[in-house]
């Protein structure tokens, strides 16, 4: 099994996660620093402490619907709820009892956990996972309304990135990426999100 881990910018307080949306949903969230509408408390939204991962799944804000990207900072004690209070989207044998045990866990709690494998600069495959946390229902209105301390569109930021790695300056585009260090986990966590 590939190593799971999660590796984040964070600091005492905060941690940043990722997230990418059309304009008609980042922009008035940037002026409110929070998510308002259109963006939808009724459907699961998907942060990524990941910076690559983020570019990897919007193509480095190149796909439609992800053109502009937010770097989210949230509490630290928010986050960490979500890990307690989740499941993940896979049965797992070595965390659940039954495949019937899992579906009910399911069914009950408000956050899913994804892994997925990391990414490099150039959107590789790495050998460890990086974990991508889906926030429903009480979760989410937690989000918006409790945990979100900051928001900053950083799309411009990204695409200077890109365009270093497209024109071979790989240690100028590496040096411009964020620094992600392995975020600490109690054990109690580890059980219920790596197993």
């Amino acid at each position: 099994m590939q190593e799971r881990e999660i590796r984040a910018v964070y600091d005492a307080q905060t941690i940043t996660v990722y997230q990418a949306y059309r304009k008609e949903i980042a922009l008035p969230s940037l002026k409110a620093q929070t998510f308002v509408n259109p963006f939808k408390m009724e459907r699961m939204t998907w942060i990524k402490p990941s910076f690559l991962w983020m570019m990897y799944r919007s193509g480095w804000g190149q796909k439609e619907g992800q053109e502009h990207i937010l770097a989210i900072k949230i509490k630290r004690k928010g986050f960490e709820w979500a890990l307690e209070n989740s499941c993940l989207s896979t049965y797992n044998e070595y965390i659940y009892k039954s495949y019937e045990s899992w579906k009910e866990k399911l069914n009950s709690t408000p956050v899913r956990i994804q892994w997925d494998p990391e990414k490099d600069l150039f959107l590789n495959n790495l050998n460890y996972k990086s974990i991508q946390i889906g926030l429903g229902g009480v979760a989410i209105k937690k989000y918006v309304s409790e945990w979100i301390t900051q928001i900053d569109d950083i799309t411009e930021h990204c695409k200077h990135i890109h365009s270093l790695i497209l024109e071979k300056k790989t240690e100028q585009a590496k040096y411009l990426t964020p620094i992600e260090k392995v975020y600490p986990l109690n054990n109690g966590v580890k059980k219920i999100i790596i197993g």
